[in-house]
């Protein structure tokens, strides 16, 4: 063999070698274009509220809420405090749209119950914070409670539009 044809064989391996790794870079490329085209659509779903195809969330459902007009209410005396006078604003959170129509047609009995329960207070069980938040808890719970046969509201929370203790 001559010297040409041993170096043609030989350069053709390196340039066939090149070729291979152009070629897998080429693919590499392509894949990661591709990689990102598909996160950029996901975000960009994501950003506009279109749901997801992979899993099965659900869109929290918006809160409903029923204000309540203000109470003043006399609280219990205790032996440091006899006349005490709470003037107290509320907010009910409601799980959904039927809660709200139940409480809207039993409000009489509703604000009654409220009214009670805030009456059985003392000022200085509500006046802590641990104090207001088992108060929230009793008003949720009294609600809670059947108004007519199979017909319950279901409270999630209790707001406090104003809180007066005087």
């Amino acid at each position: 063999m001559s010297k040409k044809n041993q170096k043609s064989s030989g350069g053709g391996k390196k340039s066939s070698l090149a070729m291979i790794f152009m070629t897998l870079i080429a693919l590499g490329a392509c894949g990661l274009a591709g990689y990102t085209f598909f996160e950029m659509k996901n975000m960009k779903s994501g950003i506009v509220g279109e749901p997801k195809l992979a899993g099965k969330e659900t869109v929290p459902a918006m809160p409903v809420y029923v204000p309540m007009e203000t109470f003043t209410v006399s609280l219990q005396p205790t032996s440091n405090d006899s006349d005490r006078v709470l003037y107290i604003g509320l907010t009910l959170r409601l799980k959904d749209n039927s809660s709200k129509v139940i409480v809207e047609q039993y409000l009489p009995e509703v604000r009654s119950r409220l009214f009670i329960l805030l009456a059985n207070q003392t000022a200085e069980n509500i006046s802590t914070n641990e104090g207001k938040t088992q108060l929230i808890e009793k008003i949720k719970k009294s609600i809670s409670n059947p108004l007519a046969p199979n017909r319950s509201a279901v409270v999630t929370d209790v707001l406090f539009n104003a809180f007066i203790l005087r």
